[in-house]
């Protein structure tokens, strides 16, 4: 991530712990571009814990899906932080700030649908909210390719979607816990899929009032 206008606005970015721990890693030999692809690292974690939630439905299985999914987004946020504010930032870094975050929210999403034992088309469910996940970031790009500005609204953007998930692993694990059911994470999947066809719809329309304008 080279320019900052291109950045999704975060106000964690002004928390003094963040800042610290970013500059730690900036003093070390990191590369913004190894955070990045850690993230992966990461949403496969969180995908293993899914598919084996799938099998065994063990509670805890859940809660450290959640713990994954938030360390990806630490990476997410880290990676730009240290190449922007520490100055390591590269010509190759928006490759490696794009084209992992499209592998990892498939990874999450996707294993996410297969987790849910309480109707028979998670799986399905899972695949289409990982398909308009990747939508909207590809609505995002091509706004950005034909000279409209940078636009990360929501309500369903990358953050919103891993918090909406996280949140819903913790209320699963203890809808597992008291009631032996897992409809949080359907409903959760649901809202993500919702969410992001208004996301899609919303950057489409701001792209074309800007283009037309």
């Amino acid at each position: 991530m080279n320019e900052p206008s291109a950045r999704r606005p975060l106000k964690v970015r002004d928390v003094k712990l963040v800042n610290t721990f970013a500059r730690y890693l900036s003093g070390k030999n990191i590369t913004p571009n190894q955070i990045s692809v850690t993230s992966v690292f990461f949403a496969l974690l969180a995908a293993a814990c899914f598919l084996l939630f799938a099998h065994y439905s063990y509670w805890w299985l859940l809660i450290l899906a959640g713990l994954m999914i938030q360390c990806r987004l630490l990476c997410n946020l880290f990676d730009g932080m240290v190449a922007v504010e520490g100055g390591k930032s590269t010509k190759s870094g928006e490759l490696f700030n794009d084209i992992p975050d499209r592998v990892a929210d498939p990874l999450i999403l996707v294993s996410a649908g297969y987790a849910i034992h309480v109707v028979s088309y998670g799986g399905e469910l899972g695949w289409c909210t990982g398909l308009f996940a990747v939508l909207t970031a590809y609505i995002r790009t091509l706004n950005a390719s034909i000279g409209a500005p940078v636009d990360f609204k929501g309500p369903m953007a990358k953050q919103h979607r891993m918090a909406v998930l996280t949140i819903a692993c913790v209320i699963t694990a203890l809808e597992v816990v008291f009631r032996q059911s897992d409809y949080t994470l359907l409903i959760a999947l649901i809202v993500i899929v919702a969410g992001c066809v208004i996301t899609c719809i919303r950057r489409t329309i701001s792209a074309y009032r800007f283009l037309e304008a």
